[in-house]
């Protein structure tokens, strides 16, 4: 917004309003003395909660004058932006931050930095409260007003979260040949109407595409520079080791962060499993392989994970933690609609139908530790709960356990293999 130096100019003569917002900068010594932590959080925050807009710093808010920042000041007067952005408001704001020069009114050039606030996906609680911009001042939002904005910002809106637009996102964000994944010969349409039609892009009212939140999760390279907690975080423990609510770091024989498109993410997961699980081997016409998991069961268990959990909940990740006797998955979210965890068996229903219907077109990983009948990662037929529950169960000799923790995430217990008597790992 306000892109060239002659809009910030005009933008500045005309002084604040709903969209700018000027801030002087002042020091003590090496110290910012001025503006204050809490008050850029807030003037933050009330961008990002009314629609977008524009922080200028270096620019009186009362005579209008480029003041601007010494040279040697920015990187400091930048570090406490993105503070502020990270650690004074909640979910964390993502801001683009520019330095620019700009002549005072005597023509000499000046550095000022401009923070680009888009309108976010999410609404942002900063020191003074749930915040808005109107005109050129930041008011507290009332009761009826916030309840009507978290609707407006959250799954239960008619447009379902992953059909939203990411505001500061743009189409080159995608990679092509993630999304051409999905395109056939047939298909004459431009990018934008390609990628809209599969739910993958929407029109802003201007006329401007940006891609979807499903759109960047399968067809971004790192989907976690807008959606920080898409990925799955994936621990292997040591025999012996405590329970999920009190590991402990040296109990850890491996972890990773996987990160990626949706698809990337599954298959990753599955590879962390298959290579931390241990093997069992009993003796017989020669060697026989007991597997600790049916490698089915675990990939049906995470492709209903990441296709069906909540992506509207910020700072929470799917957390994947395989112990010696069991493997546990947990899914930020609740059960979409009605679904109980006593009717999962009988009833299906989608969370994400974008991404869901965009699983169902991946091809299943040519992989050694996976055989399953299906050619491609989503089934649209409910088969992946039974699957679960009757391969592990076949193999473990015990059901599955799913378990709802506080309305806010979805548990999955699978139990190892037994050991047979004199086998080995």
């Amino acid at each position: 917004m306000f892109d060239s130096k002659e809009e910030i100019l005009e933008k500045i003569g005309l002084g604040e309003d709903s969209l700018i917002e000027f801030k002087s900068v002042r020091f003590a010594g090496s110290k910012i003395r001025g503006p204050e932590r809490d008050d850029l959080a807030d003037q933050l925050a009330a961008f990002a909660n009314r629609k977008e807009g524009v922080l200028l710093l270096g620019v009186d808010d009362k005579t209008r004058q480029v003041e601007g920042i010494p040279v040697d000041k920015l990187d400091l007067v930048e570090s406490l932006v993105r503070e502020v952005c990270n650690d004074a408001i909640k979910p964390p704001l993502v801001a683009a931050i520019v330095r620019m020069m700009l002549p005072d009114t005597s023509g000499t050039e000046r550095a000022v930095i401009k923070v680009d606030v888009a309108r976010s996906l999410f609404v942002h609680l900063s020191p003074g409260g749930y915040l808005y911009r109107v005109g050129s001042s930041k008011r507290v939002m009332s009761p009826d007003y916030l309840a009507r904005l978290f609707q407006q910002r959250s799954q239960t809106r008619l447009i379902r979260f992953d059909e939203q637009a990411i505001p500061n996102a743009t189409l080159d964000d995608l990679s092509e040949d993630l999304w051409m994944r999905f395109h056939t010969a047939r298909t004459l349409d431009s990018r934008s109407e390609f990628l809209g039609k599969q739910g993958m892009a929407r029109q802003e009212e201007g006329g401007t595409w940006r891609p979807s939140v499903a759109g960047v999760l399968m067809a971004a390279p790192d989907p976690r520079r807008w959606l920080p907690n898409a990925f799955i975080q994936a621990v292997a423990y040591t025999a012996g080791s405590p329970t999920p609510e009190t590991t402990d770091a040296s109990y850890q024989t491996d972890a990773k962060d996987i990160a990626g498109s949706l698809d990337t993410q599954i298959t990753e997961a599955c590879r962390f499993v298959a290579r931390n699980a241990r093997v069992g081997a009993r003796k017989g016409m020669g060697r026989i392989d007991d597997p600790q998991f049916d490698m089915t069961a675990v990939f049906e268990a995470v492709v209903n994970a990441v296709a069906h959990r909540d992506y509207s909940i910020y700072g929470s990740k799917i957390r994947l933690q395989l112990f010696s006797d069991r493997l546990v998955i947990r899914s930020p979210g609740s059960l979409p609609n009605t679904m109980t965890v006593e009717s999962m068996t009988y009833r299906q229903a989608a969370r994400n139908e974008v991404i869901t219907s965009l699983l169902a077109r991946c091809r299943v990983p040519d992989e050694q530790w996976l055989t399953t009948d299906r050619s491609t990662m989503m089934d649209k037929r409910g088969e992946g709960v039974p699957i679960i529950l009757e391969s592990s169960k076949k193999l473990s000799g015990k059901e599955p356990i799913y378990r709802s923790i506080d309305d806010a995430e979805l548990e999955l217990t699978v139990f190892a293999a037994n050991q047979a008597p004199g086998s080995s790992s």
